[in-house]
């Protein structure tokens, strides 16, 4: 995963997540990872196999790992 930190204070973290394969796998791993407290924008891309979530603070990466699990998917790492 990649990490930044931006001048208004929130973060912004790249993950690298296996399987997405359209804009429903997309939206199901969006969907899941908005629900941690904090996440302020979640963009998934199938075709790199990228999820940029920008939060509040740095995420813990196990909550995103059980997040882009309950959407049928697996976070791999850094991106």
């Amino acid at each position: 995963m990649s990490t930044q930190a931006d001048t208004q204070g929130s973060v912004t973290t790249t993950y690298k997540v296996s399987g997405m394969s359209c804009g429903h796998c997309e939206g199901a791993v969006s969907g899941e990872i908005s629900k941690i407290e904090g996440v302020g924008s979640v963009r998934a891309t199938a075709s790199s196999g990228e999820v940029t979530v920008t939060s509040a603070a740095p995420l813990d990466e196990e909550a995103v790992r059980a997040a882009v699990d309950e959407a049928g998917f697996e976070l791999i790492g850094s991106a």
